[in-house]
């Protein structure tokens, strides 16, 4: 696979050089924060997401993933991320997100992409909203903390309906 390329950022396809920084920017406590506990064998722990290392300036800032649902009639996408603090307050997560759903839309055509961050995680939110996402709603008691507090997620989505020439149904849910 390709690297992506954005305004500020190159996503590069996750591969065995970079777990090390990643597992340093997954302990930072800005990022412990929202992302909890690492598992041993991160980032190669979860086989149905396609991970990708973000890099800024020849550094490795981050990383953002994506899932798919391939099922014809619920077919979308969802996207994930996080940043080491140093990258923090910079647009770098805004270019990643937008740079990977980019990715999805044009080259994977899917016309949905979701992600839920924490309601709490105010900065995060305000970078989806940057990069095109808009609320749909609260999932509560959606993920547990790192504390093990229960707190509420922010259902967020893109919806490109021109993509295969879909047409959104406007009817009343």
């Amino acid at each position: 696979m390709p690297d992506l390329h954005g305004d500020v950022v190159v996503l590069k396809p996750l591969v065995f050089d970079h777990a090390a920084r990643l597992r340093e920017i997954r302990g930072e406590p800005a990022v412990h924060a929202w992302w909890g506990r690492m598992e041993d064998e991160f980032p190669f722990d979860e086989p149905e997401s396609t991970r990708f290392t973000i890099w800024v300036d020849g550094q490795v800032a981050g990383m953002v993933q994506y899932g798919e649902e391939e099922e014809p009639e619920y077919r979308h996408a969802w996207v994930d991320i996080f940043v080491a603090t140093e990258f923090h307050g910079r647009g770098v997560g805004t270019d990643a997100v937008r740079t990977m759903v980019r990715h999805l839309v044009d080259d994977r055509r899917h016309h949905r992409i979701t992600i839920d961050p924490s309601v709490d995680n105010v900065a995060a939110v305000r970078a989806y909203e940057k990069a095109g996402f808009r609320p749909i709603g609260v999932m509560e008691l959606a993920e547990r903390s790192p504390d093990g507090r229960w707190r509420n997620a922010l259902f967020m989505e893109q919806v490109f309906p021109d993509v295969a020439g879909l047409t959104a149904d406007k009817g009343s849910p």
